[in-house]
């Protein structure tokens, strides 16, 4: 039987935009044709207290709406949750497991002890800093997962920027995400 859908669970601080870039991923996948769901998992925290967030994508509805225990890919917004928890508890066999580090994807793996799953890292928070000006690492993930996974494109994500942020954001901070994506592009390493 085929994998009912692609699984993606966000490990991240409250503020960094984990529960807004697993929507964000959901959305698109929704507007190439898939079906998608994202749900945050968090109580009552504080600005800066671990969260997780969850995304699913397939070809079919979706029809649990669980935490995701065995994801496909695990991404995490602040690498000081490598060390506070199992970021990649669960991670399926030939697994992606995208990290917001400075450091090299071998240093992660190492530390992490992982074998059998591709590793990736990127300075989303750098990129983050550069383009908007606040360390929120959120997009440069969204583009740097889109990257890894070849689901959608530079553009289509900037459309979604567009729409899901437009509100919110100056158009100066809507360009510097924009820059940022494309960054995540070009910057992200893997092994």
């Amino acid at each position: 039987m085929a994998k009912e859908a692609i699984q993606i669970r966000w490990h991240g601080r409250g503020g960094q935009g984990a529960k807004t870039a697993a929507g964000m991923v959901a959305e698109l996948a929704i507007d190439t044709g898939s079906y998608a769901q994202a749900a945050p998992e968090y109580g009552a925290e504080r600005e800066g207290a671990p969260i997780k967030a969850y995304t699913r994508i397939g070809e079919r509805p979706i029809r649990v709406h669980d935490a995701i225990y065995y994801p496909d890919m695990v991404l995490v917004l602040d690498e000081t949750l490598l060390e506070a928890e199992n970021v990649a508890e669960g991670l399926v066999e030939g697994g992606v497991l995208l990290v917001n580090t400075k450091r090299s994807p071998a240093e992660v793996r190492k530390q992490l002890g992982l074998k059998g799953c591709k590793v990736y890292t990127i300075d989303a928070t750098g990129i983050a800093m550069q383009e908007i000006g606040r360390p929120i690492p959120n997009t440069v993930m969204v583009g740097a997962l889109s990257k890894v996974s070849g689901r959608m494109s530079p553009e289509l994500i900037e459309k979604s920027i567009r729409k899901k942020l437009g509100g919110k954001l100056s158009e100066g901070m809507l360009k510097g995400n924009v820059n940022a994506v494309r960054r995540a592009f070009e910057e992200i390493k893997g092994e």
